[in-house]
């Protein structure tokens, strides 16, 4: 509404974690620095903290993009389970195969199995549970004896907790000291100071594509000063004044607007909270009249003493009813319960259902790869590597997906928090295909808000000689087909001397990356070999062109 009239390509101020809009404070920057130190240790918790809002699951999200493609990530968002059942989402989100009925043991036997084929292929196991000041401490302890499984030279997996600062104090109980004692990094992201508040309006205004600044000085004082710097009070402030300032026709957002968008956003929910306890409180005092007048009425009847009785008991309940709740009301209590207000409405059509599995999903991508996936009882990346395909497993945007231009299933989750899988066929700018359980459908990509959070799997074909990552400096059987790919680029003139990743051939790697939207650290893995299949029209089916090659 607002945005064309402020020259915006989007509203700037949503709540959702895009990583696009990601600002990273000196708080930010470290909080990642934190997580990603903690990737390169061996096993253990990694604990980040910080009060709702304050950015926890977006920096997150930045260490998802930036992890090496030899991590693999299982990412619980329903942390409000037994032992038992945490040991199953951990199967499923890692894809391991598992009976319904399987025991602890039998879980924790076949996790252990695929840690140990993922250690044997050089790769890396992270489990990130948020909101986890919810884990039971059974759960916990099961989590710490997770991390006991190991070889003799590695622990086999990494832990990292992100949670509100009860989590603190959960780890602190006597009976969780040893995890305590197993924390390799931990770090508490606490909300924006003043200079950072105003820098994240200005960043993300000119993210939307603002090339003005749309607040005053005045106005961003203000807006720090209602929010505390808590970024996702910002975003729900600097949303409705910008909303403000247009329906007033004014050019920019001054104090005035951002109190009354203050009052709007915030205030106006208290006294809608006051007024349902008025109106609660007064059909009480109704019902006590009623009750009186019917005494009055009954009053020569045999049991007088009876009704008056009955009133004098339900009398004193008029004292605390219209106190009690609002004390207990401070103004950051409802901005807190916001997100789950707006994560109510279920984009994804309902009709279409929440139950469809991995399986079902990967026969279809499969069945784009040209394969017939019939053998359930064969695992799916094992399936993959026998017809000369591999897996990735990341967590990004929509927008990464796009650039890596291969279809992906996509992990959704339904209103309890339980995981549920699609395939996306296609996706053109705001029209998408997905594929379910065979059948195609076509839909806007804006089903996905709220059910999707960034995980998404896809097949994509290695070259001949490929054993894993390639990184500067070292041999490799690839290096031919490196300097003949990007020579089809005209980026490099292949010698036929080339044994290293090294000089010449790594800049001109890095070059590709960099115009690639890749991160140019010369390191040849998935993303980049998909890149480089992509530019020199290897065959394959793509995200946007149609179908296969």
């Amino acid at each position: 509404m607002y945005a064309e009239y402020f020259g915006l390509n989007e509203k700037p101020f949503s709540i959702a974690p895009d990583p696009r809009y990601l600002y990273m404070s000196k708080s930010h920057q470290e909080a990642l620095a934190y997580l990603l130190y903690g990737l390169q240790t061996e096993g253990g918790f990694v604990l980040l903290t910080g009060e709702i809002g304050t950015g926890k699951t977006t920096v997150c999200k930045s260490m998802f993009e930036q992890a090496p493609d030899e991590i693999s990530f299982a990412f619980i968002i329903n942390p409000k389970v037994t032992a038992l059942e945490l040991l199953q989402t951990i199967c499923d989100e890692l894809l391991i195969k598992r009976a319904a009925e399987a025991s602890k043991k039998d879980l924790i036997d076949l996790i252990n199995q695929h840690l140990l084929q993922a250690n044997e292929q050089g790769k890396k196991t992270v489990i990130v549970i948020d909101e986890a000041q919810n884990l039971a401490t059974e759960v916990l302890e099961q989590l710490r004896l997770l991390t006991n499984l190991e070889t003799s030279r590695h622990k086999l997996l990494q832990i990292i907790l992100l949670g509100q600062p009860e989590l603190r104090d959960l780890i602190r109980k006597p009976e969780l000291r040893q995890l305590s004692q197993r924390i390799t990094a931990r770090y508490h992201l606490g909300p924006l100071n003043r200079e950072d508040t105003a820098i994240y309006i200005l960043h993300r205004i000119s993210i939307a594509g603002g090339e003005r600044a749309l607040f005053t000085d005045g106005a961003i004082q203000q807006v720090y000063k209602i929010t505390g710097g808590v970024p996702r009070l910002i975003n729900l402030l600097c949303d409705r004044a910008l909303l403000g300032a247009y329906t007033e026709l004014q050019d920019r957002v001054t104090p005035a607007v951002v109190k009354q968008a203050n009052k709007e956003t915030f205030d106006l929910r208290l006294k809608g909270a006051k007024g349902r306890w008025l109106i609660a409180a007064g059909l009480f005092l109704v019902i006590l009249v009623v009750s009186a007048l019917l005494s009055m009425q009954i009053s020569e009847s045999p049991t007088p003493k009876l009704a008056s009785a009955t009133i004098e008991e339900q009398s004193p309940a008029t004292e605390p009813v219209l106190p009690e709740p609002l004390p207990s009301a401070p103004p950051i209590v409802e901005p807190r319960q916001e997100p789950q207000q707006l994560t109510l409405p279920a984009l994804w059509p309902e009709s279409l259902g929440f139950g469809n599995s991995f399986d079902n999903a990967f026969k279809d991508l499969a069945a784009l790869w040209l394969l017939d996936y019939s053998d359930v009882q064969n695992e799916a990346c094992n399936f993959a590597a026998s017809n000369g395909l591999r897996c990735l497993k990341k967590s990004g945007s929509l927008e990464s997906l796009q650039n890596l231009n291969r279809p992906a299933i996509l992990t959704l989750y339904d209103n309890d928090g339980l995981p549920f899988y699609t395939l996306l066929a296609t996706a053109d700018g705001d029209e998408a295909l997905f594929i379910l359980a065979g059948q195609q459908i076509a839909l806007q990509t804006d089903v996905l808000e709220n059910r999707w959070f960034g995980e998404y799997f896809l097949l994509w074909q290695p070259p001949a000689g490929y054993s894993g990552l390639l990184y500067p400096g070292q041999s490799s059987p690839l290096i031919n087909w490196l300097a003949s790919s990007l020579a089809q680029q005209g980026l490099y003139q292949p010698t036929g001397t080339e044994e290293k990743l090294e000089g010449a051939l790594l800049g001109a790697l890095k070059r590709y990356q960099f115009t690639s939207d890749l991160v140019p650290d010369g390191v040849l893995g998935a993303q980049t070999i998909i890149q480089i299949n992509r530019s020199n029209n290897i065959p394959g089916p793509r995200l946007y062109s149609g179908g296969v090659d």
